[in-house]
């Protein structure tokens, strides 16, 4: 049962939110829009925020109900299972079955997962999040910084060091995925919040 668990929690992972809210509500391809990206930025981008704000919410979920959940109903005590559902999850959202493997950057994801897992270290990255947004108005940068936030989170939080590592591991994923941005930000030209959407 735990290995059907964790193919569940892949493809519940891999469920392409923001291609189906780009099919719904605009009745388009979000991967020919804006950056490409099938992540709620791109779906700000290109469709506002109240796309964007459920399709965030639901890719939270994506990551904290198989973290919580699944190691309940397989009835597993050890946490690492928990952790493997939580990294299918994410695994599922950058690279969705669904959708020629194609995805997000796993943000939203890995928080619904340590909202499970750890939420006082969730709550310090979004912290971070949120101030670095209002300030700067840069999606990617904010994202970047709070993942880099997030180990330093969980070390001060005193949770196992299992969540430690996982931590330090998804920090580096997030600057890997974000290493277009990080260029962009190198050179002044990321976008930033609020500036005029993609028409189309």
């Amino acid at each position: 049962m735990t290995w059907l668990f964790l193919l569940a929690a892949y493809l519940l992972g891999a469920t392409p939110t923001s291609y189906i809210a780009g099919r719904l509500v605009r009745r388009i391809d979000l991967r020919e829009h804006g950056s490409g990206n099938l992540g709620a930025t791109n779906v700000f981008r290109v469709m506002g925020w109240r796309v964007a704000i459920p399709v965030m919410l639901v890719d939270v979920a994506k990551g904290w109900g198989p973290t919580l959940f699944f190691p309940l109903w397989d009835a597993v005590p050890a946490d690492e299972w928990a952790l493997a559902y939580g990294a299918a999850a994410i695994v599922g959202h950058v690279f969705s079955v669904y959708v020629g493997f194609r995805g997000g950057k796993g943000v939203a994801t890995s928080a619904g997962v340590f909202l499970a897992l750890a939420p006082w270290a969730v709550l310090i990255g979004f912290i971070v999040w949120g101030v670095t947004v209002t300030l700067t108005r840069i999606v990617s940068l904010s994202s970047i910084l709070a993942a880099l936030v997030l180990p330093l989170a969980v070390f001060v939080t005193n949770e196992p060091p299992i969540e430690l590592a996982l931590s330090v591991g998804l920090a580096a994923f997030v600057i890997y995925a974000h290493r277009e941005n990080i260029r962009r930000l190198a050179h002044g030209q990321e976008a930033r919040f609020g500036r005029r959407k993609e028409a189309g």
